[in-house]
């Protein structure tokens, strides 16, 4: 599993036949004081937790991977890096697990390959029946609201 400090590993899945371990040395984590909950420990320990990754230097990437990465990431890089905070829980550690396991959700999400065009298709004879029968029953309806006219 993914221990906080140790190398990210990321299951296989779509875009990531084989999965995906990205080594520890290329995570950066920092710590600060967290707004959450806590009691009196919240003004003493620092359990808030962002960790930076920054896939354009990865070697765990390949430049195919790595270009996808970027392109269905570009609104969350911010100086080509990706950051993710989490500091719901009260303890450093589980706060790291959680970092961790945004991370890979992030990572797994965007280097997924990208939808299968939609192929247009022509509506069904019946359909457009039914659809043609709806309408001269909507405007039967309509009809039978105007003024009775005498014969």
């Amino acid at each position: 599993m993914n221990e906080p400090g140790g190398d990210l590993v990321i299951a296989p899945g779509p875009g990531l036949r084989h999965g995906l371990v990205i080594p520890a040395t290329e995570l950066v984590e920092r710590f600060s004081r967290s707004s959450g909950p806590g009691g009196q420990g919240v003004n003493t320990t620092d359990s808030r937790v962002e960790l930076v990754f920054e896939p354009g230097s990865s070697s765990a990437l390949t430049p195919a991977r790595r270009e996808r990465l970027t392109a269905a990431l570009g609104g969350r890089l911010v100086g080509g890096r990706i950051t993710v905070v989490a500091s719901e829980h009260r303890s450093q550690l589980r706060n790291r697990a959680a970092a961790r396991e945004r991370l890979a959700d992030l990572l797994r999400e965007g280097m997924a390959p990208p939808p299968a065009p939609r192929r247009a298709t022509k509506p069904t004879r019946g359909s457009k029946e039914r659809r043609i029968e709806g309408k001269k029953r909507r405007a039967q309806l309509k009809s039978g609201r105007g003024r009775i006219r005498p014969e």
